[in-house]
């Protein structure tokens, strides 16, 4: 069962491929254009991360300065408890000085951490969206010159003394026989109208004279 199960996967594996094959083959600037917006979705992704990453060195930030303020208000408050001779208002004091350092510290330490990775990341996603850039670059140009080798195919087929049996050329033939006609139409529209209102001046001239 296992097997039967393996070869059909196998098979369906080499269909799929074959197929990406074909169709790579026949439009590959519409296989292009899937592979950039797949590009395009990874650079939006990376750039989700960063944001997240900012938000988290702001709030590390936030906190070591008001770790820091704590820290300096408690030796502030320790010297004048000590001065005073306050021994365990000092004592709090001096405990709560040490508690903050600790902390304003390990928030340092964090904070220059996440402010790397931050760096890492905004270098990468650069580097992505300038590859990405240069791509959809590429992909212009390859348009370009998909789009005047095609053009340049169509015209020298049309062109050609031995392509009038080409539907592009029936069709242009079409069109012309369609505009002679509707030429005619409108020429014999207007040569009537121009014979009936001449004979009915004719008409009004001679009653006229008589």
């Amino acid at each position: 069962m296992t097997n039967l199960f393996t070869r059909i996967k196998n098979t369906i594996t080499s269909d799929l491929n074959e197929a990406l094959e074909k169709k790579e083959k026949q439009n590959p600037i519409a296989l292009l254009n899937q592979y950039l917006r797949q590009c395009e979705q990874e650079t939006e992704k990376v750039a989700k991360f960063l944001e997240r990453q900012v938000a988290l060195k702001d709030e590390f930030t936030k906190e070591l300065y008001h770790a820091e303020q704590l820290t300096e208000k408690r030796k502030y408050q320790a010297e004048i408890a000590l001065k005073a001779g306050e021994t365990e208002l000092y004592q709090f004091a001096s405990e709560e000085q040490q508690l903050y350092s600790n902390r304003a510290e390990r928030v340092r330490a964090s904070l220059e951490q996440v402010k790397g990775q931050l760096e890492g990341l905004e270098k990468k996603h650069g580097e992505m969206k300038n590859k990405l850039k240069d791509m959809q670059l590429r992909r212009m140009d390859l348009m370009g010159r998909e789009n005047v080798t095609r053009a340049n195919h169509r015209i020298d087929r049309v062109l050609e003394s031995n392509s009038y049996s080409d539907k592009s050329v029936s069709r242009f033939a079409e069109i012309e026989n369609y505009i002679d006609s509707l030429e005619n139409q409108v020429n014999r529209s207007y040569n009537q109208t121009t014979i009936d209102a001449r004979i009915e001046q004719l008409e009004k001239e001679m009653n006229h004279s008589n």
